[in-house]
């Protein structure tokens, strides 16, 4: 694994859709799904609050997701965040969302990943295959380092995270190791480190 990838200037490219498979494909996060974003929001409250623990629930959620999606669309034509949208293709249902931002703990990682599926629709493998795809589309031009948090308590996403960073080849890393804020708690994160690139 390099150390110098934080350091250098990584290669910008606008986030764009994903084609998983029949079941699911990844669209870059925009306005247009906003409603329904906030609405799977709301269905998988307040776990959910877990994988965006900026949130603040004495605020408007709504008005704090509509925030993130406007940003997150903007900065991802310009390669600076990457956020998709989970579809179910045959009805555009809204499944989740999963995204690389640059909110890091480690001074290896580039990205850190981050990600959540609505509650009626898990434990049916969409989580994985979002996160497999989206590392697959972001390691395509060249090598970079992931970091992925989870909180130990989180039983289900622990189970995802382990599934990924074996899948890949990841590292624990316990520097990255780290108090989040969620909803006013801090809680102690693990951390992971995934590198990936062409191959």
């Amino acid at each position: 694994m390099r150390t110098s990838d934080i350091h250098k200037s990584l290669i910008r490219r606008a986030t764009s859709t994903i084609s998983v498979d029949d079941d699911l494909i990844l669209r870059p996060a925009s306005s247009k799904y906003t409603d329904e974003i906030i609405e799977a929001f709301e269905e998988t409250w307040p776990e959910v609050i877990r994988a965006m623990p900026w949130i603040n629930p004495d605020k408007s959620i709504p008005d704090q997701i509509r925030d993130f999606i406007h940003e997150t669309e903007n900065r991802g034509r310009s390669g600076l965040l990457h956020h998709w949208v989970m579809i179910r293709p045959w009805d555009n249902y809204i499944l989740g969302v999963v995204g690389f931002d640059r909110v890091t703990r480690s001074k290896q990682a580039y990205w850190n990943l981050g990600y959540w599926v609505r509650s009626s629709e898990q434990r049916h493998g969409i989580a994985n295959k979002s996160i497999n795809s989206a590392l697959k589309w972001l390691g395509e031009v060249e090598e970079v380092t992931i970091e992925i948090k989870v909180d130990p308590n989180n039983l289900a996403g622990r189970n995802t995270v382990f599934s990924t960073v074996q899948r890949w080849n990841g590292l624990r890393h316990t520097e990255g190791d780290s108090q989040i804020k969620v909803a006013g708690v801090r809680t102690n994160h693990e951390c992971y480190l995934i590198t990936i690139g062409p191959e």
